[in-house]
């Protein structure tokens, strides 16, 4: 089989997907802000994106340039990779219409702490860390794969703490949130 059929495949699907979340962002953004909620993060919001646009140019260009073919621990990847993405719809039916691509805070709103939010604080951060991570493993593109980690980790070295400070002013996130790590999921007793 010709391994350039499953990554054209992949990044299709994922582009696709992409899509259809910005179309679920976009609509819960006009939603949210009718309700009066707050934007912080614009100034890096666009880094964000330009990251995230950059990071498909990469594995591309990357894929393209030097042939790799796909990883002998394929399976596992895939299996990483599909796991992350059902975490993901997780992730974000649970919040419903709270949730976006952007930092947006309703004042006084319920902090959502069920679905994977009862086990963890960020879960779709960690679903986009383990994407830009696994994806290009899959097609043994090293490069894009270790500078879109670190580049990511620095995003959400940013991303994180002003969503937390935002939540934490205009909501009760602190009580909600008091036993929960950032990345290491709380097991319910």
């Amino acid at each position: 089989m010709n391994d350039l059929f499953p990554f054209i495949l992949l990044i299709i699907i994922i582009v696709s997907q992409r899509i259809f979340e910005l179309y679920i962002a976009k609509r819960n953004e006009k939603w949210i802000k009718q309700q009066g909620a707050v934007e912080f993060g614009q100034k890096h919001y666009k880094f964000m994106v330009l990251l995230h646009l950059s990071f498909f140019i990469s594995l591309i260009t990357e894929n393209f340039l030097f042939e790799r073919g796909i990883s002998v621990f394929w399976p596992v990847l895939l299996s990483i990779f599909c796991v992350s993405q059902a975490i993901r719809i997780w992730a974000m039916t649970s919040l419903g219409k709270h949730w976006n691509t952007k930092i947006l805070v309703l004042a006084n709103e319920r902090i959502v702490n069920k679905g994977p939010y009862r086990f963890l604080k960020h879960p779709n951060y960690l679903v986009v860390a383990l994407e830009i991570f696994t994806v290009p493993m899959l097609f043994n593109c090293f490069y894009t794969a270790i500078l879109f980690s670190l580049l990511n980790i620095l995003m959400l070295m940013i991303r994180i703490p002003m969503e937390e400070k935002a939540l934490k002013t205009l909501t009760r996130y602190n009580e909600v949130f008091q036993n929960h790590h950032r990345f290491l999921p709380k097991f319910i007793k």
